[in-house]
């Protein structure tokens, strides 16, 4: 990349670099997910699930390096910035889902937990979608449909927390209690996060459409 094209970027630089942001956070889904589901030589899954939130910051700090050099933007280099950031805690909740997994040791996950990350999956994946339609500029309606559909998957995970937590408490194990709290807490945080994506992307389109 030239000189100039730092300074003034084509609007696809940025972008592209959030399409590379979502897409680690979409690997990352599945690798949650998969950790959850196959419960096994969980420290190597979590190492693993680190090396995509270290992907994720190397892209973070690549936007935010352009950002700072650049006097063109395709958005308002507030958007960009906001948008930038709730991306980044996406993929850090993720990766504070599996590390606590790890070290509450909690020898087995369940269907709650398998439930929720499954609905993270599908987040990112309309994530993913409305990025893209971003980028065009002219495709409001397809990211406003991508929003409500975020919005909706993180209503499902406010259900899925409140039956969890009621059967968690029929429990008498109170240390079990307390650890698997956080964890479904912090997967349904996750959903949060995603959902703060949406809001961002859905302010962007209808400004710039």
């Amino acid at each position: 990349m030239s000189f100039r094209d730092w300074l003034i970027p084509q609007d696809n630089v940025f972008f592209d670099l959030f399409e590379k942001h979502a897409a680690i956070t979409h690997k990352a889904a599945l690798h949650l997910c998969s950790m959850i589901e196959h419960f096994d030589d969980v420290k190597n899954m979590c190492h693993l699930m680190k090396s995509y939130e270290h992907e994720g910051d190397v892209v973070s700090h690549e936007i935010y390096q352009l950002l700072n050099k650049s006097f063109v933007t395709p958005i308002e280099p507030d958007e960009i910035s906001r948008l930038a950031a709730s991306m980044d805690d996406v993929l850090d909740a993720i990766d504070d889902a599996s590390r606590k997994m790890f070290f509450y040791d909690i020898g087995v996950t369940d269907n709650y937990m398998l439930e929720s990350a499954k609905l993270i999956i599908q987040q990112t994946e309309q994530i993913e979608k409305a990025i893209a339609a971003t980028r065009a500029m002219n495709q409001p309606a397809i990211v406003d449909e991508c929003c409500i559909e975020i919005n909706r998957l993180e209503n499902l995970a406010d259900d899925v927390l409140a039956v969890s937590l009621q059967e968690l408490f029929k429990t008498t194990d109170a240390i079990r209690i307390v650890k698997m709290k956080d964890v479904y807490e912090t997967l349904e945080e996750t959903t949060d996060r995603c959902e703060d994506v949406a809001n961002i992307l859905g302010d962007i389109a209808i400004k710039h459409s």
